[in-house]
């Protein structure tokens, strides 16, 4: 099934539809008593591109490494902060340039989601970003197993996605978004949850 993407649906519109969005914000769909410590903060890039069938987003699996709660799971490009990034902006390209070899000075960047944290206790901003199609892509393959793209039309599905409810340590139930597979692979958790966001920011869900 396929839904046609609004004729508005260009970089500059996104860019006006983020600025819509509730800044600064955050999504917790945790309760305290799960999360207690300070979150770390965190960047990941939204990349939307576009290819001859359409919009799509950029998607990495992340590589399978011992002990790494996120092993192995598909992901946004980014990661944590360091000490010399001045921005989330700054930290979610430099992540991008490393992982999978985004040519910066060829990514637009159109602006930011509200805040996520997450249940490994980060705080994500996801920065949404207009990036070039095709480029030389460059794995880290300390980081990055894969990228892949998914179209917008089909994240936009009502049909593609369901919302599962996971147990907490403290026996509590939180809902976790997951999307359909796609391409072997399977968005969920909190990569989910920003797709999401994204798509209803852009009024296409």
């Amino acid at each position: 099934m396929r839904i046609a993407q609004p004729l508005a649906f260009t970089p500059d519109n996104i860019r006006a539809k983020l600025a819509q969005a509730p800044q600064p914000g955050e999504i917790n769909p945790f309760p305290a008593s799960i999360l207690s410590a300070s979150p770390r903060p965190a960047a990941v890039l939204v990349p939307i591109l576009q290819k001859p069938d359409g919009w799509h987003l950029l998607y990495i699996r992340r590589t399978r490494v011992e002990r790494d709660v996120h092993s192995g799971q598909v992901a946004f490009p980014g990661g944590s902060s360091e000490p010399a990034d001045s921005s989330p902006r700054q930290t979610a390209l430099r992540e991008a340039g490393e992982e999978i070899g985004l040519p910066i000075y060829r990514t637009e960047v159109l602006g930011c989601l509200p805040r996520f944290r997450t249940i490994s206790n980060y705080i994500v901003t996801p920065v949404v970003a207009h990036i070039p199609w095709p480029f030389e892509i460059r794995l880290s393959r300390g980081e990055v197993s894969r990228v892949f793209t998914i179209p917008l039309d089909w994240l936009a599905a009502p049909s593609n996605r369901e919302v599962r409810r996971r147990v907490l340590v403290d026996g509590r139930t939180i809902p976790v978004v997951y999307f359909r597979p796609y391409d072997g692979e399977v968005v969920w958790g909190a990569t989910a949850r920003i797709t999401l966001a994204f798509l209803q920011q852009a009024g296409l869900a």
